[in-house]
């Protein structure tokens, strides 16, 4: 009666600890009562600045669009969902040293600066060297499709290239194929490209204040990774029919064991 006593109490720490707790799984919950105060939400809604490795999409338009056919290698009679994807193999890198290299124009510094800058900065180049004003210039500069990466426990890993100028971790995890239920998502990390090198961020999901995050959006090049909750290292399973099925074997074990020791 012993041995069964002690084979219950285990059994009831193991149900305990082995099932994910719903609050574990639940996005947007508000914890602290109340949301994060109006200034933040500003600093992490400032506009990307562009880094280096990053691709560029620039299309130039102006009234005799022959005049500008060297600058947009694409073409302008292919505007289609699969030209979106060729402009990010005919798109501009930004090299080693933050420059981009134009034709005609040459090379052009763009570390560090917004893609509105970066094209009033061409439009101003071509005004001074190739057009008039009357040619009415018009210069768009896009990312080349926001690419990231994601592993651990995500329901896809690997390079995911979404072509959109802005993307929150919610909707790149979901693109993804969401977080499996054993991962952790009060603690996802993202590994992100500064000029200086990486930096390590990491960000709590179940929480609504995460909309506020200075890494809520996400940049191009970010790593996500999602560790494995406890529940899956222990392998004891992670709904409660698993942890059933997991708690009937152990205990049966231990039972014959004890029966077995008894009867020497």
């Amino acid at each position: 009666m012993k041995h069964l006593s002690i084979l219950l109490i285990l059994a009831v720490c193991l149900v305990s600890s082995s099932c994910i707790p719903l609050k574990d799984q639940v996005y947007y919950q508000n914890k602290s009562g109340s949301l994060d105060s109006i200034s933040r939400v500003i600093e992490q809604s400032k506009p990307y600045r562009v880094q280096i490795n990053d691709i560029l999409n620039i299309r130039i338009k102006v009234l005799d669009q022959e005049n500008v056919e060297i600058f947009n290698p694409i073409g302008e009679k292919n505007l289609n969902a699969e030209s979106a994807e060729r402009a990010y193999f005919d798109g501009f890198t930004v090299d080693l040293g933050g420059n981009i290299r134009i034709p005609e124009l040459g090379e052009l510094n763009v570390l560090g600066f917004t893609t509105k800058e970066i094209g009033e900065e061409i439009e101003n180049k071509l005004l001074e060297d190739q057009f008039k004003e009357t040619a009415n210039i018009f210069v768009t500069v896009k990312l080349a499709g926001l690419r990231y990466t994601t592993s651990g426990e995500m329901g896809s890993t690997g390079t995911q290239v979404v072509f959109t100028d802005r993307l929150n971790i919610y909707e790149a995890i979901a693109n993804a194929g969401e977080i499996k239920i054993t991962g952790d998502r009060k603690d996802v990390m993202i590994i992100r490209q500064y000029p200086h090198g990486q930096q390590i961020h990491h960000i709590d999901l179940t929480n609504i204040n995460a909309m506020y995050s200075p890494y809520y959006y996400i940049q191009p090049n970010d790593m996500i990774y999602v560790k494995p909750l406890k529940q899956k290292v222990w392998g004891t399973g992670v709904t409660g029919q698993q942890t059933f099925t997991s708690i009937v074997a152990i205990t049966t074990f231990i039972t014959t064991t004890i029966l077995l020791i008894d009867r020497l």
